[in-house]
């Protein structure tokens, strides 16, 4: 399992059927993000499902 397998913006596209990052990036921002590793992701945010639940508590 990789970082982005457990990040809110990694989502699955039903038409292509495949798993894409959901980010919106100008192109300098989308070269950086394609030559860092996914290791250290500034983009990456937890997917907690449970969050919502948490804040009607």
């Amino acid at each position: 399992m990789t970082m982005c397998d457990m990040c809110e913006n990694y989502r699955y596209d039903e038409d292509l059927e495949e798993y894409f990052c959901d980010i919106e990036l100008d192109e300098d921002e989308y070269l950086k993000f394609l030559t860092s590793s996914n290791d250290a992701c500034p983009y990456f945010r937890a997917d907690d499902e449970y969050r919502i639940v948490r804040k009607q508590n």
